[in-house]
């Protein structure tokens, strides 16, 4: 008797993943940080697809609104602290959340997200995919983005 393979799944290649791509338009309005981030990334790389290939940048765009006004639970509001470094000499810096959010909302959710993607080229070209703004205004109606709640 003569056995029979399983049939394989096709695994999508970079031209078929660019005709399938869209622009999807989140708000971020009274969502909490970390979820939320999840949900972008899941997004970023393509995770929400049946097709999804991990060796392929299969995700779709992603434009975040309202990023100022974000959420975090417990007392991470008054811990939690930004580093980034200047280049010179003990040019290590900090920046609390409070003021982080008042001044560059959209780092806030870019960092979170970042930090969730692949440490690879394949992560860093899914992330210039991404949009943030701080409120509800954006300049990309011509990618005809669609309305996704989270």
């Amino acid at each position: 008797m003569k056995k029979t393979r399983l049939p394989t799944s096709t695994l999508l290649t970079k031209e078929e993943a660019i005709a399938e791509r869209k622009w999807l338009l989140l708000d971020a309005k009274g969502k909490t940080l970390g979820r939320f981030a999840s949900e972008v990334a899941k997004i970023l790389r393509g995770k929400h697809k049946p097709n999804f290939t991990p060796h392929v940048d299969c995700g779709d765009g992603v434009i975040v609104i309202n990023a100022n006004q974000i959420k975090v639970t417990g007392a991470k509001e008054a811990q939690k602290i930004y580093y980034h470094h200047t280049g010179k000499s003990n040019g290590l810096r900090e920046t609390p959340f409070r003021v982080m959010l008042d001044r560059h909302p959209d780092r806030i959710i870019w960092e979170a997200v970042k930090g969730m993607m692949p440490l690879s080229r394949l992560g860093r070209q899914q992330m210039k995919k991404l949009r943030i703004y701080a409120n509800d205004v954006h300049d990309l109606e011509a990618q005809q983005p669609i309305s996704l709640t989270v």
